[in-house]
C-alpha cells in the first residue's frame, strides 16, 4: 500500500472526507512554495498535489500557468521539484504527495531513471494528464510496478464506453474533472457532478475525488459531500500570486480543509 491507499483507508474508517491541495513547485520560489508545502498538513490537508512547471501545460488555465511561468522564469527544474520532495519528507513521512505535471519532462530525462529517483524522494502518486490508457505501457504500468499510484481523470465527456478503459490501471483514487475545460474555468456545480460520481463509483471500489471550479469553503463542503473528497488549486495558486504571506495562503487552505471536512 502507497501513503495514499493508507491515508484514504484511514478517512474512510474516520468517515471523513479528504481534501487535496494542489501547489505549483517554485511558485513565486523555491523557498516560498517549500514554505507552504510544509504548513499544508497542519492546515488539514489530506494529499498534497504538487504541480511541475512546464512550458505548455494544455490542461491548465491562467492561474495555473502563470504560475508555471514564474516558477519557471525562476529557474525551477524537474530535480529542483524532485529536491522540494526531499526536503518536505525530512519532516513529514507520512502524508502522500502527487506529483502532477506533462510527460515531455519524464520521457526526456528517461521512464526509468525518472521513477527511481521520484520513488527515491518520496512521491506517492502520479498525474500526467497527457498520457491516455492507451499508452499505459509507457509510464502507467512501470509506475505500478514501482509502487507509485497512477491517478487518472475522468471528465464529464468520459462516457460509459470509455470509462472502463480510464479505470483499467487506475490506482490511488480517480480525478473527476466537474467541468469541461481548463482549470479554474468555471464553478463546479454538485447537481451536475453527483451523477457522474456515482455513476464512476458503480464501476470502481476507487476514492473519487472532484477537482476544478471549486473555490470557496462551502462549494468545498458541497462537492466533498457527493464524493469522497475534492481538490482545490487555482484558488490556492491565485492566493500566492496576490503576494499574500504564507500563513495567509494556509488560512485560507484550513478554511477550505474545514469546508471538505465538515460534508
Amino acid at each position: 500500500m502507497t501513503r495514499i491507499d493508507t491515508r484514504f483507508a484511514q478517512l474512510k474508517d474516520e468517515g471523513r472526507k479528504a481534501f487535496v491541495a494542489y501547489i505549483m513547485a517554485g511558485d513565486p520560489n523555491v523557498e516560498s512554495s517549500l514554505e507552504l508545502m510544509k504548513g499544508l498538513p497542519e492546515a488539514g490537508v489530506d494529499v498534497i498535489e504538487l504541480g511541475v512547471p512546464f512550458t505548455d501545460p494544455m490542461a491548465d488555465g491562467p492561474t495555473i500557468q502563470e504560475a508555471g511561468q514564474r516558477a519557471l522564469a525562476g529557474k525551477m527544474t524537474l530535480d529542483k521539484t524532485l529536491q522540494m520532495v526531499r526536503d518536505f519528507r525530512a519532516g513529514d513521512a507520512e502524508t502522500p504527495i502527487v506529483l502532477m505535471g506533462y510527460y515531455n519532462p519524464i520521457y526526456s530525462r528517461g521512464v526509468k531513471r525518472f521513477l527511481s529517483e521520484a520513488t527515491e524522494a518520496g512521491i506517492d502518486g502520479l498525474i500526467v494528464v497527457d498520457l491516455p490508457p492507451e499508452e499505459d505501457d509507457e509510464l502507467c504500468i512501470p509506475a505500478q510496478e514501482a509502487g507509485l499510484n497512477f491517478i487518472r481523470l475522468a471528465t464529464p465527456t468520459t462516457d460509459d464506453k470509455r470509462l472502463p478503459k480510464v479505470l483499467e490501471n487506475t490506482s490511488g483514487f480517480v480525478y473527476y474533472v466537474s467541468i469541461t475545460g481548463i482549470t479554474g474555468a468555471a464553478a463546479a456545480q454538485a447537481t451536475d457532478v453527483g451523477p457522474e460520481v456515482a455513476r464512476i463509483k458503480s464501476q470502481t471500489d476507487l476514492p473519487v475525488i472532484v477537482g476544478f471550479g471549486i473555490r470557496t469553503p462551502e462549494s468545498a463542503k458541497e462537492i466533498a459531500g457527493i464524493a469522497d473528497g475534492c481538490v482545490v488549486g487555482s484558488a490556492i495558486v491565485g492566493e500566492m500570486a496576490s503576494g499574500a504571506r504564507t500563513e495567509d495562503v494556509l488560512a485560507f487552505v484550513k478554511s477550505l480543509a474545514d469546508g471538505a471536512h465538515s460534508a
